[in-house]
């Protein structure tokens, strides 16, 4: 009985042993990197390209484009099958005289 425990007490050490010595390698992007400058250099990069977006923004909204009075006289988008229940117009239209 004292063989089978100390051939598993022996097992188990070698295989502490053997995990030990493989968790202490290094990889390769840890070596070259470090996380805080990493961290930094992200950070930046996303402080410039919020601004950049930003400008972007203020220039494109800051344009002039036209603006029409009237929609334009497309016939299919006032086909009338049957009257509104609440009169001969649409709710978020204004009426049009010439209907």
């Amino acid at each position: 009985m004292v063989i089978p425990m100390m051939r598993s007490g022996l097992q188990a050490s070698l295989r502490r042993g053997a995990r030990t010595a493989s968790s202490k390698r290094s990889f390769a992007s840890s070596a070259q990197h470090d996380d805080a400058y990493e961290a930094e250099k992200w950070e930046k990069i996303t402080y410039v390209g919020v601004a950049v977006c930003t400008i972007l923004a203020i220039y494109n909204l800051s344009k002039r484009h036209p603006h029409y009075e009237e929609p334009p006289p497309y016939p299919y988008l006032h086909i009338r099958n049957k009257e509104f229940p609440w009169g001969d117009h649409s709710l978020f239209e204004k009426k049009h005289k010439d209907h």
